[in-house]
């Protein structure tokens, strides 16, 4: 099925490829092309799939979703003074979609592992609002060993944060050892695996997300990313 029609600079544009003043110029060198060699110009009424760019077709359209093993020391915000941003390991013209990719909720500049990042805002509001209930998985390594009621505090639903007005919903805490586990939550408040372990006497020394829903890394590096379906 066939994407509906769209001004040609306003296309290539909203994905980042150019401004809309230098289409004319890209089309005179042969970098933008249609599929069937009909002859273009800026304001040439196209779908996605019809148009070449450099030969290759043009990245996903609006609604694209990435899955990301994000590293340790990158950060989860579009401020450049802010240090490496998730944003640096996506290609460069990404950056510049209109609507903006960002990021499904966060995690810190410390934390690895999974995170999404979409320009459907939808979809974005859909994964982080609480009342869904997304079930993310965290792996933990603790600075001391568990006093061993860890598991029955955190499904309690009655640990309340510092700071915060309503107790945690109940989340599932499994032992790999005495200091290394795995936390299921449905709720994705500030530094909230690490403040839920500074409430019952413990600090989190390293901590990595290996599952968003139903969503895994799968054998991703860290630093690598793919394309998903929604």
């Amino acid at each position: 099925m066939k994407s509906s029609k769209v001004r040609l600079d306003k296309l290539l544009s909203s994905l980042g490829y150019c401004v809309r003043k230098e289409v004319a110029a890209l089309i005179k060198e042969g970098i933008i092309t249609h599929t069937e060699g009909l002859s273009l110009k800026p304001d040439t009424k196209v779908a996605h799939e019809e148009i070449r760019f450099d030969g290759k077709p043009l990245d996903p359209p609006q609604g694209m979703v990435i899955l990301m093993h994000k590293p340790v020391g990158y950060v989860c915000s579009h401020d450049d003074g802010e240090g490496r941003l998730v944003y640096d390991l996506l290609p460069e013209r990404w950056r510049l979609r209109d609507p903006k990719i960002s990021t499904v909720g966060r995690l810190d500049k410390e934390t690895s592992g999974l995170l999404l990042l979409t320009d459907d805002g939808a979809l974005l509001h859909r994964l982080t609002s609480p009342k869904h209930k997304v079930p993310k998985v965290y792996e933990a390594t603790l600075d001391r060993p568990l006093k061993g009621d860890e598991g029955e505090i955190f499904a309690s639903g009655t640990l309340m944060l510092n700071g915060e007005k309503t107790p945690c919903l109940p989340a599932k805490l499994a032992v790999i050892s005495e200091k290394h586990v795995t936390l299921e939550i449905v709720e994705g408040r500030y530094h909230q695996v690490r403040r839920m372990f500074a409430a019952v006497g413990n600090h989190v020394t390293a901590l990595h997300r290996s599952t968003f829903g139903d969503l895994t890394l799968g054998d991703l590096k860290a630093g690598d990313y793919r394309l998903i379906d929604k």
